[in-house]
């Protein structure tokens, strides 16, 4: 009897397992034998587990969708005379939309962001109001190392507000004020004097871009390269307290969301024969706003989402890509990732090993 149990037992902890060879890739970290190689590093990640190989198919769904040319699909028996044309074919790409909240222009990240937009490297932008005014006071006066266990009431008797371990002098926003104050006025009177002009969110971001001439600023860059920035919260924030306290000193100045809707939605609508992707670090109004704008197309065709949510609170924000698919927002059959991290850390990595990498190699 006991020897029957324990073969039962031999049998439960010993079972015989499918073989993987062939079906799976190893796991196996870097070895530092070989030096400091940060190339093989990276793509070290995709065969080291967790989020570091999320990581690594992160890397390698940009990379896709930056790669991906309207010559890799077949010709289309009704299209157009050009859309036969081999060198048009490959001229045309993925349509990029870019999306990230606030915090990250706080952080070090607006410089990375500038930089692809600098380049023309992404085609979209989404933020929230924090995203548009950050980088505009940046220009203005810097943002500070601090500390995240730092005293809330301390730091108010300072006059300093604290966004994660980062400090933001109150001054910053005093100059903010004298600097943008001028701006709504000027704006006000060019409403008000040529019947033609309407405001929308991105049409003020990009005279923010134009005025803040900078070129620390990615709004500078998305302002020469006719890249659209779209925020549909540009009042939840500093800038929306500009806008409060304009309205009593100068009444009148309008700001119409519809015909950005309007605008965003036809970004992605009108993107066709392109594909579009998708890379959104962080969640909330940037992440939906993009999502939703897809949905107008049956999906995007490629989706990088980099954020430290989770998906048990039932919140957009902390979903993985699959339930977009379930909304139409992300296509069935589309190439997509969900990083887990802090995107301080990882979206630096992805842009090292896909866009800036693809422009070292175009430049050699």
């Amino acid at each position: 009897m006991e020897d029957n149990l324990i073969a039962s037992a031999h049998s439960s902890a010993f079972r015989e397992s499918e073989d993987l060879e062939g079906q799976s890739s190893e796991i196996e970290g870097y070895d530092f034998n070989q030096g400091i190689d940060y190339p093989r590093l990276l793509s070290s990640m995709l065969s080291t587990g967790f989020q570091a190989s999320n990581l690594g198919d992160a890397i390698q769904v940009v990379n896709q969708m930056l790669d991906w040319s309207l010559a890799d699909e077949g010709v289309v028996e009704d299209c157009g005379e050009d859309e036969r044309d081999l060198k048009y074919r490959k001229s045309v790409k993925c349509k990029v939309f870019l999306g990230f909240t606030s915090n990250l222009v706080s952080s070090g990240i607006r410089d990375t962001i500038r930089y692809l937009v600098e380049h023309r490297m992404v085609d979209v932008v989404v933020t929230t109001a924090g995203g548009i005014e950050e980088d505009l006071i940046k220009c203005l006066a810097p943002t500070y190392r601090g500390d995240f266990s730092l005293a809330g009431a301390h730091l108010r008797s300072k006059g300093l507000n604290r966004i994660g371990n980062l400090l933001v002098p109150n001054g910053n926003y005093c100059k903010f004020e004298d600097w943008i104050i001028p701006i709504f006025d000027q704006m006000l009177k060019e409403q008000t004097d040529q019947q033609h002009i309407l405001w929308t969110p991105s049409k003020l971001i990009a005279r923010l871009g134009k005025e803040i001439n900078d070129r620390r600023s990615y709004l500078y860059w998305a302002y020469k390269n006719d890249i659209p920035v779209f925020c549909p919260g540009l009042t939840d924030g500093s800038l929306g307290d500009m806008l409060y306290f304009h309205s009593f000193r100068s009444p009148g100045l309008i700001v119409d969301v519809v015909q950005d809707i309007r605008a965003m939605n036809g970004e992605a609508v009108h993107a066709n024969p392109r594909k579009t992707g998708m890379i959104i670090l962080g969640g909330g109004l940037p992440k939906h706003h993009i999502c939703n704008a897809n949905m107008m197309r049956n999906g995007a065709d490629y989706a990088v989402f980099i954020n430290t949510a989770q998906e048990f609170d039932g919140s957009d924000s902390g979903a993985r890509p699959d339930e977009a698919v379930s909304w139409g927002k992300i296509r069935g059959s589309a190439k997509t990732v969900k990083v887990h991290c802090d995107a301080t850390i990882a979206f630096p990595l992805l842009v090292a090993e896909t866009f800036a990498k693809k422009a070292v190699e175009t430049m050699t």
